[in-house]
């Protein structure tokens, strides 16, 4: 599927709660409720590597409570939400951990992680990649297309193949995470209000459906969905940074850089004063912008988080490549 988004719904209690500035609570918002006749080795376990250290929750049953009754979604696989939990831990939260010591998440983060086994489709056609709810649940989509045993995190790929099976956990999961966590941090603390006049005329609103990956950097954009609006374009330029190479990084800005066209679509040319030759002219607008927008990413993290992120990034690159040497079907 060539389109995709990340849903954010704001529910007005939840986003009160997400964006007041008071001192959390240490003491878990979940009751310690019993159920021992549903009990699995997989709940025991994100009790004890989530819920206890984090107050997160880690949902991998079909609840309806946790799911919109508008979709038409199936349950996530049992061995393949023990594997993404596993992953989850070990890319995501480990990630932060490292980083930042662990009150930061404790703090932070999302209350609730709902797994759906099956992709989940939005009116305009495009496949959801996430839903987050006030800063408080994560929705993941599409948990059953996880090949337990040759897991792929493509770090190398900036605009990789989102439709290609197996999935890529990077972009179906890690990125979606990075991208919800992103939102959760603004909603804490602002960032500069110059970051959302650098690319005000290229914002396409709903119409981001038809802004291409491959095509959105020449108009300083990381991906198609970071076109429609500020906020996202921010998430989508943190997510995409730190869950990628350097490598990676540079082969997607040297897309913002494209050769001018005049109003008839012609290519513009310039000669050049030495060798007389005629060489084509190159519009360096969507460079300039991206630029421009990743160094206001980059200092919002750091004045006010304390986040480096090429610091964050080689945390996550080397903790992405040591899931090649998980155990993926057994808990530990």
């Amino acid at each position: 599927m060539k389109y995709s988004k990340i849903i954010i719904i704001g529910l007005t209690t939840m986003l009160t709660v997400a964006c007041s500035e008071d001192d959390l609570s240490s003491q878990s918002i979940f009751t310690d409720t019993k159920e021992a006749n549903d009990s699995t080795e997989l709940d025991r376990w994100t009790k004890a590597n989530f819920t206890d250290p984090y107050n997160i929750r880690f949902y991998y049953r079909y609840n309806d409570k946790e799911t919109s009754s508008w979709y038409n979604v199936v349950p996530a696989d049992y061995n393949k939400s023990v594997a993404l939990a596993m992953m989850v831990k070990h890319v995501w939260m480990d990630a932060y951990t490292e980083l930042m010591g662990k009150d930061f998440l404790k703090i932070y983060s999302p209350r609730v992680y709902q797994l759906i086994g099956s992709p989940q489709y939005s009116e305009d056609g495009s496949i959801v990649l996430g839903v987050a709810e006030g800063g408080v649940k994560v929705t993941l989509f599409r948990v059953n297309n996880i090949d337990i045993d040759h897991p792929v995190i493509d770090v190398d790929s900036p605009q990789p193949d989102t439709g290609a099976v197996p999935i890529d956990l990077n972009y179906w999961f890690f990125h979606t995470m990075h991208h919800e966590f992103c939102h959760i941090l603004t909603q804490k603390k602002n960032y500069s209000t110059e970051f959302q006049t650098i690319s005000t005329a290229d914002y396409q609103a709903s119409n981001w459906i038809n802004v291409e990956d491959v095509n959105a950097p020449a108009k300083g954009f990381v991906s198609g969905y970071a076109s429609k609006e500020y906020n996202e374009d921010f998430a989508e330029i943190y997510s995409t940074y730190v869950t990628h190479t350097k490598e990676a990084w540079d082969k997607l800005v040297s897309r913002t850089i494209a050769v001018k066209f005049d109003e008839n679509g012609d290519t513009v040319f310039t000669i050049d004063k030495k060798t007389k030759e005629k060489l084509p002219t190159y519009d360096y607008s969507g460079y300039n912008a991206l630029m421009a927008k990743l160094g206001i990413v980059k200092d919002y993290f750091k004045n006010q988080w304390d986040i480096d992120m090429d610091k964050l990034r080689a945390i996550v690159l080397r903790r992405s490549q040591e899931v090649s040497t998980l155990d993926l079907r057994h808990l530990k």
